[in-house]
């Protein structure tokens, strides 16, 4: 009886089908988080920056006329200036929000006129522990929408290479002296082939195999040496072995790549 021969799922394809994996899964924890959380924290840190311009322009034009008590009494009163649309914050944000109390303070306002530019709010930021710098401008909620849009694409993408990777991992084709056991499951025996394409077997490592059927019908079965088996020379090539031993006990229709070559010119007859 002839060995047989198994093509089991190469460390190439495996690579691969992980590496998508982990990208699409990690564009998918991103996008989440952007549409959950991310986009919502960077409004809220852009409209409180904001407030404190504000604050600035408003204490440059008051300084000399206000005193420290009248400034602080001034800046108790004033609110954060939020969008209509209240679910482009994080959850959870007080409305109205009140000037942070270092706003009131008329030293630190003072101080901050000298100082770096964005200090008093940067040093706010962190103590208050919002997470993200203010950007240079807002989300609206239809680009809030677009995060979970490519959150939705970037699951499907991340499920399908999952999918793939599990199901790849449990099949191998396989070849003995009696049948072949393509990947997809079965035992067609070598007496029920009938075709046999290898177009793109030198290129590709691609063939594609018909059997028939009780019925009338034909089975088409894929066979992809670089997904089972490979072709590496310290394995001893094992898709191309299985090829052999399959072109071996093969007694259909073999189609086979033929390269098209120039037909030589016709020569002009001699002159007389």
């Amino acid at each position: 009886m002839s060995e047989r021969i198994v093509c089991k799922p190469t460390p190439w394809f495996l690579l691969r089908a992980a590496a998508m994996l982990l990208m699409f899964g990690i564009f998918t924890v991103l996008f989440f988080i952007d549409g959950k959380w991310g986009y919502r924290e960077k409004n809220l840190s852009y409209h409180v920056s904001k407030a404190f311009e504000q604050a600035a322009k408003d204490f440059e034009t008051k300084e000399g006329v206000m005193s420290p008590a009248e400034w602080r009494s001034y800046a108790e009163k004033q609110t954060v200036s939020f969008p209509e649309d209240h679910s482009i914050l994080p959850e959870g944000t007080r409305i109205p929000m009140a000037w942070p109390a270092i706003l009131s303070d008329y030293d630190a306002m003072k101080a901050a006129r000298t100082g770096e530019k964005n200090k008093l709010f940067n040093d706010y930021r962190l103590q208050a522990g919002m997470k993200k710098d203010a950007p240079e401008h807002d989300y609206p909620a239809g680009k809030i929408n677009e995060q979970w849009v490519v959150f939705v694409i970037c699951l499907v993408l991340s499920l399908g290479a999952a999918w793939v990777l599990i199901r790849t991992l449990g099949r191998s084709m396989a070849v003995d002296g009696e049948a072949f056991y393509p990947a997809d499951g079965g035992k067609v025996p070598f007496g029920d082939l009938v075709r046999l394409d290898l177009r793109k077997w030198d290129t590709k490592g691609l063939a594609f195999l018909w059997a028939g059927g009780a019925s009338g019908g034909e089975r088409k079965m894929r066979i992809d040496g670089l997904t089972y088996g490979g072709f590496k020379k310290e394995q001893d090539e094992p898709a191309e072995r299985l090829m052999g031993r399959l072109k071996e006990n093969f007694k259909g229709e073999i189609i086979e790549y033929v390269a098209e070559t120039e037909e030589p010119a016709e020569q002009a007859p001699p002159q007389a």
